[in-house]
């Protein structure tokens, strides 16, 4: 038996210590460089204010124009070409023009171009020599799934300084993703690394999903095997513990015991990293759930009045009940409910009456909604700064609502719950006490993964010398 883990370790480790120095090094850029995307600041900095005065179909026709019978939401943006209509569905999105109700995808260049430069004068990036790159369904930097409904995507450099690219959505001609130099450069050496994510791979979810999943198993075990091994190995003596080894298997084993219970625990949640609903539950609402929440309201009750600041206007349904969200900037937004007696009240966000009323009809038992603190242990932000997000309780089954604009943010059960420590606390070291002092988890998370470079680079060393002194002999 000995033997056996003796040479799975063995050989396992030649085969993976070069994966877990990629993932110990990548892992240290990725806690200071995320992947590129585009924050709610900058999409809503990039809004220029809605002529309104060009506004001439009501939201039940754009709804009918688009030809989404089950919309959920419809905004209200400025576009170079005019302002528009999102119409979207839980699956699917479409733009159609306010003046009219024609189709207002995007399938010109130079349309592509205006809107990409007119977003970033908004913004005051330099967008003088803006040009068309490419358009196409998948690249590097826009394979994540939530893409999925804007593609193909339409890619233009702005020209400046910093190497700006941003990603036009052909379906509604917003920008939808955002990239600088710095951040292509940077990410290459963290997320494309860490996460295995060349384009050809990561563009067909299901393979890379048991291509990472597969080799992330391999490597707990062959960690967990070298555990083992390192315990059973230590020798004990008057003046301590010892190591029967020399060179650099000595650091080898050294290193590995000081780092054992992050290396296991780091290598784990990195495998459950890519559970998908294997173990744990995915957190998504179920049918009867998505019905009441994605549930299509009487949109002739909308009015596409608005603010005559606003620079987007959202309509959305909280019970049945059609909500009007006039947003004239990050930070600040109206909330009118239409359709009953306090018609033309604005507020700035839901209240939990209107909360408790939704999450009443998604599960029994629910009791008042709270506001969640900063600091929660299951934490969950609006995109809004300063929006509550409100949770009910409903049994053991948590709902947390965007006072902001309805959303549900998360469904968690016992099994989410679990996952969030299991996961996201054992990767990332997001454990509250440590977020309330983020100097201190930063130097816990380079600390530690340099550890594990470390260790990693003594199996590289080892390995390379038992793969010469094999194929030599």
């Amino acid at each position: 038996m000995m033997n056996a883990i003796v040479l799975l370790h063995r050989w396992l480790g030649i085969a993976f210590c070069l994966l877990f120095a990629m993932w110990f090094a990548s892992g240290i850029v990725m806690h200071f460089v995320p992947f590129p995307s585009l924050t709610e600041a900058e999409r809503s900095s990039g809004l220029a204010t809605v002529a309104g005065r060009e506004v001439r179909i009501a939201v039940a026709d754009a709804v009918a124009a688009s030809g989404i019978a089950d919309a959920t939401r419809v905004r209200l943006l400025q576009r170079s070409d005019g302002p528009v209509y999102v119409v979207s569905s839980p699956s699917r999105v479409r733009a159609v023009h306010a003046s009219d109700g024609r189709d207002a995808s995007v399938t010109s260049a130079d349309v592509a171009v205006a809107i990409a430069r007119d977003h970033a004068r908004q913004r005051g990036l330099d967008a003088a020599r803006a040009a068309m790159m490419a358009g196409a369904d998948y690249d590097q930097w826009s394979v994540p799934n939530g893409f999925d409904r804007h593609r193909p995507l339409l890619r233009v450099a702005l020209g400046d300084a910093a190497g700006t690219e941003v990603y036009v959505s052909s379906r509604t001609g917003e920008v939808v993703l955002d990239t600088t130099r710095s951040e292509r450069g940077w990410n290459l050496a963290g997320s494309v690394l860490h996460w295995i994510y060349p384009t050809v791979l990561r563009s067909n979810w299901s393979l890379w999903d048991q291509v990472v999943s597969t080799l992330s198993l391999v490597a707990f075990i062959a960690a967990t095997l070298g555990a083992v091994l390192g315990i059973i190995r230590i020798r004990i003596r008057r003046c301590g513990v010892s190591s029967p080894y020399r060179g650099w298997h000595a650091l080898h084993h050294i290193i590995g015991l000081v780092a054992t219970v992050f290396v296991l625990t780091w290598s784990f949640s990195g495998w459950l990293s890519m559970d998908h609903g294997r173990l744990f539950s995915r957190g998504e609402l179920t049918p009867t759930e998505a019905g009441v929440v994605y549930a299509a309201p009487d949109w002739t009750t909308a009015s596409p009045v608005g603010q005559p600041s606003a620079r987007e206007v959202e309509w959305f349904a909280v019970t049945g009940v059609v909500y009007q969200r006039d947003r004239t900037g990050l930070a600040s937004q109206a909330l009118t409910k239409t359709g009953e007696a306090i018609r033309g009240r604005q507020v700035a966000f839901l209240g939990e009456k209107d909360v408790h009323d939704l999450t009443t009809r998604l599960a029994p038992g629910c009791g008042a909604p709270s506001v969640l603190a900063d600091n929660d242990d299951y934490p969950a932000h609006s995109a809004v700064p300063g929006a509550p997000v409100y949770r009910s309780r409903c049994g053991d089954l948590w709902f947390d609502i965007d006072g902001a604009d309805g959303r549900v943010l998360q469904r968690l059960d016992a099994s989410r719950r679990a996952y969030r420590w299991f996961y996201s606390a054992l990767h990332t070291l997001d454990f509250p006490v440590l977020m309330a002092h983020p100097r201190l988890r930063d130097i816990l998370v380079v600390g530690l993964c340099l550890l594990g470079l470390a260790f990693s680079v003594t199996g590289i060393v080892i390995g390379w010398r038992r793969l010469r002194s094999t194929f030599a002999n």
